[in-house]
């Protein structure tokens, strides 16, 4: 790797050089390829391995998993990254499709925050809070703090509902309006606040939109 890059190395080596030792009867290079085989011989396959499919390879302890696990999760994230700064959020049903793979389908709540330019351009997401089966809280004051960091000029909230129905309690209505007044003093827009429930989401900015028209 040194020598030529890692560009030059094969899937096997490449997993060899973050599994690092070897056990007794194999070397490191033969456990990525037992990995590998496990898989396939597909990295994306290992990339989607749990703690259990990594240890029970013979040779992969749990710090061995870890590092492997780590490794392509800082992987999804950096190319999440870069897909992230070219979105350009434009209505409620884009930011849903941005967020709502990964909180959709948990049997918990989080909470998501997507923070933009003046643009509309996704500066970050980031999770903001993980709560109990039936809600989650976030620190207002910290969600705008994490605007000003970012230099943000707008924040759009999503969280899920495990139960499965969109629909706002009265704590998500609090929130929203206090998340809102507060963004407002340092000329920050809350653009929206959704809630997904599956296959289904409820938008404050949809639901004030449907207002003003009626």
């Amino acid at each position: 790797m040194l020598e030529r890059g890692a560009n030059a190395l094969t899937d096997a080596e490449l997993l060899a050089v973050l599994i690092h030792t070897g056990s007794n009867n194999s070397s490191a290079v033969d456990l990525a390829r037992k990995l590998l085989d496990g898989a396939g011989n597909s990295i994306r396959g290992v990339s989607n391995y749990s703690l259990n499919n990594f240890t029970r390879v013979k040779g992969i302890g749990t710090a061995k998993a870890l590092t492997l696990m780590a490794a392509f999760e800082a992987g999804r994230r950096s190319m999440a990254a870069g897909r992230d700064s070219e979105l350009v959020i434009t209505d409620a049903r884009s930011a849903v499709d941005l967020i709502a793979p990964r909180i959709a389908n948990l049997n918990h709540e989080e909470c998501w925050g997507i923070f933009l330019n003046r643009a509309n351009k996704v500066i970050v997401k980031e999770r903001l809070s993980s709560g109990g089966i039936s809600s989650t809280t976030f620190d207002v004051r910290m969600v705008v703090k994490r605007a000003v960091d970012t230099l943000a000029s707008s924040i759009i909230l999503v969280h899920n509902h495990p139960s499965g129905n969109p629909e706002p309690g009265e704590n998500d209505r609090t929130q929203t309006v206090a998340l809102r007044n507060a963004a407002a003093l340092l000329d920050i827009s809350l653009l929206d606040h959704i809630i997904v429930a599956r296959n289904r989401y409820f938008s404050f900015s949809e639901e004030n939109y449907r207002k003003r028209r009626g």
